[in-house]
């Protein structure tokens, strides 16, 4: 499994994440919520009922909501997904 991350194109913390997740040469899968049912239902149920993005989830099936840079990268660090 890769990374996923569920955004929106409107949200600038789903940039500022995907800009991490490339500098640090992590593949992952974008999934854009504006228009997919199923994926707003996935991360509303992560984020008890809110609609938080980007919402981020790993290869172990942890999840990071709003991450800042710190938080992202540690995770991908412990995961051995960045050096």
């Amino acid at each position: 499994m890769t990374v996923k991350m569920y955004s929106t194109t409107w949200c600038g913390d789903c940039r500022r994440s995907k800009r991490t997740l490339e500098k640090h040469g992590v593949a992952f899968e974008e999934i854009n919520i504006e228009n997919d049912p199923a994926a707003v239902k996935f991360v509303m149920e992560v984020n008890r009922g809110k609609r938080s993005v980007p919402t981020i989830v790993f290869p172990d099936d942890s999840t990071l909501t709003e991450p800042n840079n710190t938080e992202l990268v540690e995770k991908l660090r412990q995961l051995g997904l960045a050096g």
